[in-house]
């Protein structure tokens, strides 16, 4: 990352040389890290299924615009169960095109839905092969972190030593407060949303988690058996803390959306913890 003057329009090898040589002597450059071809590829498959899933949801929102556009709405409480998928089967319309414009959507559903679940049985497959493995495993140890979330944000970061202290991780994915102030003056917006927004929404996905008690499910502590003892305790630690926070921070009269957001930050700092003790597997 090289800073550049606005004014400057005048490019050259020599201009670019002499520049990078006093950016460099003034301690000025940023070193960007570059993930090597294996990680790569896993990154693309990750986002591969990310995309997946937004084309099986948009195909469910337009199934489900169709029947309520038609007036057939479901009588449950929740959409897309068993009991939802065979309401969808006995749906019926007296016109043949609306019929078959209803058969090919719960078909474009169901080849979305097939889609996602291919992607996600190859990301399976191919995670122990790659050198980050151990890391995705120890991160699995958190509350509201499944192996999708895990990998996701593992991918989109990569190596986290490359990041001294958890603030640095938690400006990279873009949870850290804006702000902008000048003199006695000062004034704190919202998230900077900067670097991977995959990464950013399936933690705050996984931030929801902690609006329940402190407490270890049976499918966590599947997850947490054969991790190590540093590992759990930190994993732990950090479900206190966030539990008993997103508490007081509700308490305090903070809107739903800004507590998770804040559950989400202090997660990275956990999860940067977790990944810093586990040593990446050689690729």
């Amino acid at each position: 990352m090289i800073p550049v003057k606005a004014g400057d329009r005048v490019k050259t090898d020599r201009r670019d040389a002499v520049m990078q040589a006093k950016l460099h002597r003034a301690v000025e450059l940023t070193a960007v890290w570059v993930p090597d071809a294996a990680h790569e590829a896993l990154r693309d498959l990750v986002r591969a299924r990310a995309t997946a899933m937004r084309v099986a949801g948009k195909a469910r929102q337009h199934l489900q615009g169709f029947l309520l556009r038609h007036s057939r709405i479901y009588p449950g409480k929740k959409g897309w169960t068993g009991a939802y998928r065979r309401w969808l089967a006995m749906v019926r319309f007296t016109h043949p095109a609306q019929q078959i414009v209803l058969d090919d959507y719960i078909d474009a559903v169901a080849d979305a839905e097939a889609r996602v679940e291919r992607l996600t049985g190859q990301i399976a497959d191919l995670l122990p092969t790659w050198s980050l493995a151990p890391v995705v495993d120890a991160v699995q140890a958190m509350r509201g972190i499944g192996f999708i979330v895990a990998v996701t944000v593992v991918a989109e970061v990569g190596v986290f030593q490359r990041f001294d202290n958890p603030r640095q991780l938690m400006a990279y994915l873009g949870l850290t407060p804006s702000e902008h102030s000048s003199g006695a003056s000062g004034r704190r917006g919202g998230i900077t949303k900067a670097g991977s927004g995959l990464a950013r929404r399936a933690l705050v996905e996984g931030a929801w988690s902690y609006r329940m008690q402190a407490r270890v499910s049976p499918k966590l502590l599947a997850r947490l058996e054969s991790l190590p003892q540093a590992v759990r305790d930190i994993a732990w630690k950090g479900q206190l803390r966030m539990c008993k926070r997103y508490r007081h921070l509700v308490a305090a009269g903070k809107t739903k959306v800004v507590v998770v957001t804040a559950i989400a930050r202090e997660m990275v700092g956990f999860i940067w913890a977790i990944a810093r003790a586990t040593t990446p597997a050689t690729a």
